[in-house]
């Protein structure tokens, strides 16, 4: 694929990778994504399809990640042939943030290089805790790794696990207008597919708190920062946002 006429070496190189049951064909997450990168125009939108492997019992699909990502890292080690490690993105949703976080750890095993950035929307929880088998993304996949959390402590992991962790709606596990753990586990993605618009880049911005009560209360004096895709790449810490999505979007 990295030969093809339609990958442009030029560019940088963003890499998505799905949750659970959700497939290339029937993915409204890739859609978003793709028409949303395809509005910036500056970058290789790259869709993995790890369907085969995470479509089936959910415990099964957690323990697959591990192999999907050094798949996906054996991949990455003939693309840095043709661009280079600082320009490559990797995102995941769900499951699929514990697989870009596996191609992370393997791609630094195989060339002692490291990827500047990977984003977890919604890391998967279930099998995905302490003292269990399955470690999952944490900081360190990256030089920076970005974590937002929309379904805390239900489907999508509660504690930070990131450089940055931020909790738009709090630690609260449904988002506000959602009335379903899928739906909120949902708007991690939507979030940031969101800033990924021209124009959108500041539409979500986050103060670092120890919790949505505090920063109510205005006790949180930080400046805001972006949550999505523009965020700094130098902060670290909690950050917390009450903003909801743009009807538009």
């Amino acid at each position: 694929m990295w030969k093809s006429p339609l990958f442009d070496v030029k560019k940088k190189v963003v890499i998505l990778a799905t949750g659970w049951t959700t497939t290339v064909n029937g993915s409204d997450t890739i859609e978003v994504f793709s028409k949303a990168y395809n509005c910036r125009g500056d970058v290789n939108f790259v869709a993995v399809d790890a369907a085969r492997f995470v479509d089936t019992l959910y415990t099964w699909s957690a323990f697959n990640t591990e192999e999907i990502g050094e798949n996906i890292a054996l991949g990455l080690v003939k693309l840095l042939d043709l661009v280079p490690v600082e320009n490559i993105h990797l995102i995941g949703h769900s499951l699929g943030a514990h697989i870009v976080g596996s191609a992370g750890r393997h791609l630094q095993h195989l060339t002692n290089q490291t990827i500047p950035r990977i984003t977890g929307l919604d890391p998967a929880k279930p099998c995905f805790n302490e003292g269990e088998a399955l470690s999952g993304l944490m900081r360190g996949d990256a030089h920076f790794v970005d974590v937002i959390h929309s379904n805390p402590g239900v489907l999508g992991k509660r504690d930070p696990v990131g450089d940055v962790d931020f909790y738009p709606g709090g630690m609260s596990p449904l988002a506000a207008g959602c009335f379903s753990v899928t739906c909120a586990h949902a708007r991690s993605w939507e979030y940031f597919a969101e800033t990924v618009f021209p124009g959108n880049e500041r539409n979500f911005m986050a103060t670092r708190c120890n919790s949505i009560s505090r920063l109510r209360d205005f006790r949180c004096p930080g400046d805001e920062v972006p949550m999505g895709y523009a965020v700094p790449q130098n902060i670290k810490g909690n950050y917390f946002l009450e903003k909801e999505l743009e009807e538009s979007s």
